[in-house]
């Protein structure tokens, strides 16, 4: 199977996720001011994710003050996805579950299998999303997007700040549009 990969200034896939305190977030339906930031996560069995979301969790006014809405989406059923609410204490962060695989793969993440209980002695899901970010303007296109095979090596937030400050300031139009022949 070959993964198509988002491309900035285009339409991304649809989501509709039910939120945490049962809501649903719909892309689109709501948008922010200048981007809605989606944080795919591995689920509750991933210490990384936690750390990860705790450190946007800090982040998140600094976000907001820049008209950036946040939701944290994965696999995870609602009980799951509580629990990795509580372990980050998130309270500006929206928590969304039961993302669908077929719609992972619709925004290009990858896919891993079970390797049983993690080194917190959690067992992860027989099959699961790997980690994405994507920033989508309100009009429903990506302006950013990346997306990991691992755990690891994610964007960090603080810089996410900073490239954002600068797009703002600048009108930096979305990179990596073309895709003719080469």
């Amino acid at each position: 199977m070959i993964l198509q990969a988002l491309l900035p200034r285009q339409p991304v896939p649809a989501l509709d996720v039910p939120l945490l305190g049962g809501e649903r977030f719909v892309l689109g339906a709501n948008p922010a001011e200048r981007f809605d930031m989606v944080i795919f996560y591995r689920g509750l069995h991933c210490p990384i994710c936690a750390k990860y979301l705790m450190e946007l969790e800090r982040l998140a006014p600094e976000f907001e003050k820049r008209g950036v809405k946040i939701v944290a989406v994965s696999g995870d059923d609602e009980a799951r996805a509580k629990a990795m609410a509580d372990k980050v204490k998130a309270d500006a962060l929206k928590f969304a579950y039961g993302l669908g695989l077929k719609n992972a793969r619709e925004w290009g993440l990858y896919i891993s299998t079970s390797r049983g209980k993690t080194s917190i002695g959690v067992e992860e899901p027989a099959l699961f999303s790997e980690p994405g970010l994507f920033l989508v303007r309100p009009d429903g296109t990506l302006y950013y997007g990346a997306v990991q095979t691992m755990p690891f090596a994610r964007p960090q937030f603080q810089d996410l700040l900073g490239a954002i400050d600068f797009a703002i300031a600048n009108d930096y139009p979305a990179r990596g549009e073309y895709a003719g022949e080469v």
